[in-house]
């Protein structure tokens, strides 16, 4: 056991391959790093900034859970960092915990993160259907847009956590007066960086508009743009002061919070990169123990949670990135930023950082996605809809949650459909269904809903094989999973079944069987003996056998009936029962049309119905 236990840290640990792969174009990956870092440094100021901790916490979040990320993730393209969905989180939290409850988030978050890691849970996230995705990443960039009103507007922050009231009283307060100089940097600083991107894609525009912004605010003294403000020189240095173990049984829903979404978010980002690049594939338990290290460190140094960044990943991939060593230049570059320019930085207006989240929203939105989910199914709509209203209006987590239930939902109704009972041949091994030939006769009801078997009478088909059968044997195809969402509704409706004597359950189809579906199945046999019948089954499969043992189910068919392998030898035994029950009473035809020996099985007396349930 410990030798297992030390065999997973092991494998979450760099290897060597890690940092060989750095040598290989140091130059191309340095430039990658550089431009990365000119992209994220207004996106870590504005993500700090919307955080409530301020911009100093977003560029430290930048620097060290960046570094820390890169060495121990697990992608080679991957860049971490402040994300706008991780401030949409922590906005509630410092509200109601303060700055020091917002660290201690983080730290807890990173021991969970790792403790994910060691359990290789990583791979389970890759089962988030993509309208959950869609809808929650519409839903982040509809809150984060909604986070930017007041510094848009140039109004201080509304008391309040909902992103919804607080940008509607912002909206109120500019009304009763306008702040018309925070309103056209934010305008021009966000029409700038998205008519950029389309003209000039490679350009980082959001570096431009917000040096054009801060110069124009300096050469103009524009009043109504409010700067940054200070910011230290440097980082600060580590220090476990902000953590108060009293509170931590509270933190721990927020906790858990943040360590699902910075996984989940990190995992998408790092598939998103795979899908980007050729020969590069993600190692998702590696992936949540470097997120998880980088959130243990990022809060000593007054750091936000981190997780990975899907644009600044992409940035990164585009530049010709093929190591962690542009996710390192990013952090590093970033750094020298914090400790040689702070005094430029701190002169940013809070108007321009407001565009630049804004036009990061607007890019977020993916038009032509969230369409082709809308027109793919009903039940991708629904769940994408849903998805998005409950960021909007709840908590992402939540969202999330409420997402992945009604998908998983609206799945198991769409695979519960699919389970089916139709009237087949009795006899034919191969095709299920024969229409247009000669099978057998007599007026035996068709199941509400079943596919209707076409066939008349007489024994044309396999040269007299149905003889003396007609009315007395009917043979039913169960068809796709036997299971709790659909197994009664496809079954008690094939109990109600009289006036034959045979009834042969051709089971070759059966997807799937639980304990419910087994049940079920129980049931239908049960009351099929009630009335005389005599159910064979056939085609069980092995890998079914046991759930259908564990409620006895089996063990009513052998002890009622019989199972066979085939659905030919199921009819030879049906036939031969009939033969027997029909010498018993003095029936020539019957008996003479069972003249041949059964296909398998023992012999068991089928009695007559009347007969049967006087029993």
């Amino acid at each position: 056991m410990a030798a297992r236990g030390r065999g997973r840290v092991r494998a979450l640990l760099p290897v060597r391959a890690d940092f060989a792969a750095m040598a290989r174009a140091p130059r191309r990956d340095l430039l990658a790093g550089l431009t990365v870092a000119i992209v994220a440094l207004p996106l870590a100021l504005g993500f700090g900034v919307a955080s409530g901790l301020g911009a100093e916490a977003g560029l430290a979040t930048a620097v060290v859970a960046g570094a820390l990320a890169a060495v121990f993730g697990g992608s080679n393209l991957q860049v971490s960092g402040p994300t706008g969905a991780m401030t949409v989180v922590l906005v509630p939290i410092v509200a109601e915990y303060g700055p020091g409850g917002v660290l201690t988030v983080g730290l807890m978050a990173g021991g969970l993160l790792i403790v994910l890691a060691l359990l290789r849970a990583g791979r389970s996230m890759r089962y988030v259907p993509a309208p959950v995705v869609e809808g929650f990443t519409f839903g982040i960039a509809c809150v984060i847009a909604l986070q930017q009103i007041p510094n848009a507007l140039g109004v201080a922050a509304p008391e309040g956590d909902k992103v919804l009231v607080v940008a509607w009283r912002a909206v109120e307060e500019f009304a009763g007066g306008p702040n018309w100089t925070a309103l056209a940097i934010t305008v021009g600083v966000a029409g700038l960086m998205l008519a950029g991107a389309r003209l000039r894609p490679g350009v980082p525009f959001s570096v431009v508009a917000v040096v054009a912004a801060t110069l124009a605010v300096q050469l103009f003294d524009l009043d109504g743009a409010t700067p940054i403000g200070a910011l230290p020189a440097g980082l600060p240095a580590p220090s476990l002061g902000f953590l108060d173990v009293s509170a931590v049984g509270s933190l721990v829903a927020p906790a858990v919070a943040v360590a699902a979404l910075a996984a989940l978010e990190s995992l998408l980002s790092a598939t998103v990169a795979d899908g980007m690049t050729t020969g590069q594939k993600h190692d998702p338990d590696r992936e949540l123990f470097g997120q998880g290290i980088a959130n243990l460190a990022a809060p000593l140094f007054g750091g936000v949670p981190a997780t990975a960044a899907i644009a600044r990943t992409a940035v990164n991939v585009r530049t010709g990135a093929g190591s962690r060593l542009a996710a390192l230049t990013h952090a590093a570059v970033l750094a020298v930023i914090v400790f040689a320019a702070a005094p430029l930085v701190s002169r940013i207006p809070l108007a321009a950082l407001a565009g630049v989240l804004l036009a990061t929203a607007v890019r977020m939105v993916e038009v032509g996605a969230l369409r082709a989910m809308a027109r793919a199914t009903r039940s991708d709509a629904v769940v994408l809809v849903l998805t998005a209203v409950a960021t909007l209006v709840l908590d992402l987590v939540l969202a999330v949650v409420i997402g992945l239930a009604v998908a998983g939902l609206l799945a198991l109704r769409a695979v519960a459909a699919e389970a089916r009972v139709d009237r087949v041949h009795p006899y034919d091994d191969g095709v299920p269904e024969l229409p247009g030939s000669e099978t057998y006769g007599g007026e035996v009801p068709e199941l509400p809903g079943a596919e209707p078997y076409k066939g008349g009478g007489g024994d044309a088909d396999g040269g007299g094989e149905l003889a003396g059968t007609a009315g007395q044997v009917v043979a039913y195809r169960v068809e796709g999973p036997l299971f709790f969402a659909g197994a009664h509704r496809s079954l008690l409706e094939l109990g109600e079944i009289s006036g034959v004597r045979v009834v042969i359950l051709r089971m070759c189809r059966v997807t799937t069987v639980d304990a419910t579906g087994a049940l079920a199945l129980k049931d239908t046999v049960h009351r099929l003996n009630g009335r005389g019948i005599v159910v064979l089954a056939s085609g069980i499969r092995p890998d079914q056998r046991r759930a259908l043992e564990s409620v006895g189910a089996l063990e009513l068919l052998r002890r009622e009936g019989r199972e066979y392998a085939t659905a030919s030898e199921a009819f030879g035994a049906a036939r031969e029962r009939l033969a027997v029950a029909g010498a018993a009473r003095g029936d020539g035809a019957v008996a003479a049309a069972g003249a041949g020996p059964a296909r398998g099985g023992r012999d068991v007396p089928v009695a007559a119905p009347a007969e049967e349930a006087a029993r």
